[in-house]
């Protein structure tokens, strides 16, 4: 049995209609996939028959930790687990983008149309007993919003975070009528303001069900957190996250049960889990494969160049080699199951004469080329079949496959030490709607200063100020604007999509728990983003 969902009737339609959105329904208002979406909170159901709770639940993540800072973390491992421990003012149901309280007590209050007031939930402490105060919210936004920060671009909207009373914040918009204010704010976890920097990103503490019992570089334990006063209370004894980056070692822990749930299935061991009694989710998200070229170096400083590499790309080979057919290539910025998708203007298909011709356009002579990928194995497969690709017109490139620190630390040094990058990226695991997932490469950020220093041409402003231009429009208006968005990135390509994949999530059902009668409960299910969601999941024993 497998659940192939699409988020076409919700990805991005708050931030189609932002503007015009009352507080209530922004974020999507609880508009589901249409084949549908698990259940959270208080109506969702355990399994049919067997002991709910009191278990350990297991979890086969497909990516490594490195840092859990929540006010700058991008590592999908720890923000996967740390949805469990920390809380922001609004939390994101990833299986359809809504949002719900988390510490806040309800909705903003409106004051006018850039002022917003929002009142903490009462009772609220951390997992070191302390209770939450104004000043940890404060201490939190200044974090995360830091103008070097990972998430400083998410929150341009937002003008300022201020104290009104002991209980209540005061929220001032850039944006009259921001109806995407809940999603933005949800980004922010709430931590407390004696948390220092060293100790946030290596077990930090929060406000959620689960709080860190142990961490490692291969595992993490949690617990729950005796202190938690909402309404998604743990119900087992443990939480376990397991890093296994290995495909095989994934697919043998979910295979013999040692771990309940497993994400990223490699999709040519789909059938095999299936056969086992695995239930297999497979669902249509943002997840990319993408391209970075280092624009700060001769010739990828011409596009001409750079769309040569796009057609030169073999991406039918990558579909059936790495991803078994459960990838597209795309013809837009946006997977087309998105409801803001627009066709770019300019959309890549292998063409290896077109290649070779604009590459002769360029001036290019081929030569030594360093194409860097991250260490995950479809990527990597990705990778060979670049390699080939580009030998085959004339260069000579040399492979580089690391894990995602190394190779972006190599990255960060800015230098001519690499010419392209192909790796994974979903920025969706923020956020569903279409200013966001723009923001997270091509806003004011490390990417754009750095990695990808584009951020200082002429087409660069062009693309960001139409960006603004779309969150203070109508629907029409916006879709407008975005579509020119996509035909920007399309046409100068300096980070684009090579490939939008689908994402395969693998469990036992209590319908058929695992060889060692174990199962999650009945309301779990896959989400299209990197991590898993287990809000009110728990474990279940027959």
């Amino acid at each position: 049995m497998d659940t192939k969902l699409t988020r076409r009737t919700f990805i991005g339609a708050a931030g189609s209609v932002a503007a015009g959105l009352t507080l209530a329904a922004c974020g999507g208002g609880g508009q589901q996939a249409s084949t549908g979406a698990a259940t959270t909170g208080a109506a969702a159901t355990g399994a049919a028959a067997g002991n709910i709770g009191g278990g350990t639940l297991t979890v086969g993540s497909a990516y490594g930790p490195s840092s859990f800072d929540p006010a700058n973390c991008s590592s999908a491992f720890c923000l996967s687990a740390n949805s469990n421990v920390m809380e922001g003012l609004y939390n994101i149901d990833f299986h359809n983008y809504a949002t719900e309280a988390g510490l806040a007590a309800g909705d903003p209050t409106k004051v006018d149309d850039t002022t917003f007031e929002i009142t903490l939930r009462d009772g609220a402490k951390f997992s070191d007993g302390n209770a939450v105060t104004i000043d940890d919210v404060l201490y939190s936004y200044e974090r995360a919003n830091a103008a070097d920060g990972l998430y400083n671009a998410f929150l341009k909207p937002i003008a300022s975070i201020e104290k009104k009373d002991d209980k209540t914040i005061t929220v001032k918009t850039n944006i009259p009528n921001f109806g995407l204010l809940k999603d933005r704010l949800a980004i922010i976890k709430i931590m407390p303001k004696t948390l220092d920097a060293d100790t946030a990103a290596a077990k930090p503490v929060g406000t959620g069900p689960w709080m860190y019992s142990e961490v490692s570089d291969t595992f993490v334990t949690l617990v729950p957190n005796e202190h938690y006063n909402g309404p998604h209370a743990a119900k087992d004894k443990e939480l376990r996250i397991d890093s296994l980056t290995d495909p095989t070692a994934r697919v043998t822990a979910q295979q013999e049960g040692t771990t309940l749930v497993t994400e990223s299935v490699p999709p040519d061991s789909i059938e095999q889990l299936k056969a086992a009694g695995v239930v297999v989710d497979e669902v249509n998200g943002f997840g990319t494969r993408f391209i970075m070229f280092n624009i700060k170096k001769a010739p990828w400083d011409n596009v001409k160049a750079r769309q040569a590499i796009m057609y030169a790309l073999n991406t039918d080979n990558m579909i059936q080699n790495a991803f078994s057919g459960m990838a597209s290539k795309p013809s837009c910025y946006l997977p087309e199951s998105f409801t803001n998708y627009h066709k770019a203007s300019v959309v890549y298909n292998y063409d290896v004469d077109k290649a070779k011709s604009l590459l002769s356009e360029a001036g290019v002579t081929p030569g030594a080329l360093v194409l860097r990928t991250t260490d995950n194995a479809q990527v990597k497969s990705m990778g060979a079949q670049a390699q080939q690709d580009l030998n085959a017109l004339g260069f000579n490139t040399e492979l580089i496959s690391d894990q995602s620190p190394a190779t972006y630390a190599a990255i960060d040094q800015a230098d001519d030490s690499w010419d392209i990058l192909i790796a994974p990226g979903d920025p969706s695991c923020f956020g569903g709607d279409t200013d966001l997932l723009l923001n997270w490469w091509f806003g004011d950020n490390v990417w754009m200063k750095t990695r990808c220093p584009w951020g200082s041409s002429a087409e660069w402003k062009t693309l960001n100020e139409t960006m603004n231009s779309a969150l203070a429009a109508d629907a029409a208006g916006a879709q407008e604007a975005w579509n020119k968005c996509f035909d920007i990135l399309a046409e100068n390509v300096v980070l684009y999509p090579v490939l939008q994949v689908v994402t395969p999530t693998g469990y036992w059902s209590p319908k058929a728990p695992s060889p060692k009668g174990q199962a999650v409960s009945d309301n779990f299910a896959g989400i299209g983003t990197t991590g898993v969601q287990l809000t009110d999941v728990t474990t279940v024993t027959a």
